[in-house]
Formats: C-alpha cells, structure tokens, sequence
C-alpha cells in the first residue's frame, strides 16, 4: 500500500530539493556563458533552467501546507549555489592575464612562451628590490597550468598573478578549436540574419 504521508514528507521535498540544486547550478553556469560571450550556450541552458523551476514552484504551490517543501526548496538554492561555483571553477572558459614580476632577466621565458605560440609584453621595472622584468600576456583560461609551470621552471621565485580579462582584440594566442561555436552555429544558422 502505497504510503501518502512518505511520498508528501519525504519524496517531495526531496524532488524540490533536487530540482533547486540542478536549475541554480544551471543558472550559475549560464551567468558565467553569458559574460563569456557564448551567445548560442546561455539560452539553451536557460530554458531548461527556468523550466526546472516552474516544475519546483508547481510542487510548492500544490503543497502549501508542507514546511518541509520551503525547507527543501531553501536548501537547494543553497546547495546549488555551491555546486554551481564548484562546476564553474572546473570549466576553464575565457581567457586571463598572467602578469609575471621577476628579477631575473625574462628574456629566455620570453622566448620559451613565444615558442609555444604565445603572445607575450615585457617591461623594464622598478620594485622595492631594486630592477625587475615586468611580463603580460594573455592566455586561455585552461592553459593556466601548462604556462605557471614554465614560469616555474624558468624562476621559482618569480611573482605573477592571474586577472579574468572580459574582452579581447587580436593578439596572439595558440591555435584552438571551439566546439562550442562550430556546434551551435550548425544549429541557429537558419535563424540568424544573412545565414
């Protein structure tokens, strides 16, 4: 026999628990599209984002009288928040400045990043320390790892910090394929202007 307090107590609030993590982590991510630029992305996530929630809300309105479903409800917008930010530092989208400040003469990382097809700036400085090297460039977000390492490599000591960069012109960067936009141009090209 099929137990109705179980399923309104306990099976609901879960489902809305559930249903808040996934279109708040949905919505987080399609935040982190929008101020990426990745135009065709953001509105298919939004649309199963907000449909997500119209599901959640019909539940809470058709259970008004359970305080569990605002407990539930509460409690996936907050667990959603957390998931979103972690999936979102794992996505790597967009790209950075490194800013690197060394001592040493920067001459060979220069040429070490230049060699792997990276764009790089380098300036003469002036630190509490006496003369450094000051070096810019801008690199995609997942490639981080790969040119800390040879900074390392280069200089251990070396100071660099990494800023999120919202927009960039020309410049030189590695060759990348971009699933994303070859995917979604495919599919929305019958409705953009000019096709």
């Amino acid at each position: 026999m099929f137990d109705s307090h179980l399923f309104t107590y306990i099976i609901i609030p879960l489902l809305i628990f559930l249903a808040r993590v996934i279109d708040v982590t949905l919505g987080t991510i399609r935040v982190i599209f929008v101020s990426k630029g990745l135009k065709y992305l953001a509105p298919v996530i939004g649309f199963f984002e907000v449909l997500i929630w119209l599901m959640a809300i019909g539940q809470i309105m058709n259970n008004l009288s359970n305080h569990l479903s605002y407990i539930a409800y509460a409690g996936g917008f907050a667990t959603g928040n957390y998931v979103g930010m972690i999936i979102a530092e794992k996505l790597y989208i967009g790209v950075v400045l490194l800013r690197v400040i060394t001592q040493k003469d920067a001459s060979e990382l220069v040429k070490s990043l230049g060699s792997q097809k990276y764009g790089v700036t380098c300036v003469d400085g002036y630190g509490t320390q006496g003369k450094v090297n000051v070096m810019f460039t801008v690199v995609p977000k997942k490639e981080i790892p790969k040119v800390i390492k040879l900074v390392m490599e280069f200089n251990p000591k070396a100071f660099y910090t990494i800023e999120d960069v919202d927009f960039v012109e020309k410049g030189i960067f590695p060759v990348t394929t971009k699933w994303h936009n070859e995917t979604f141009e495919m599919i929305f090209r019958p409705f953009r202007k000019g096709k």
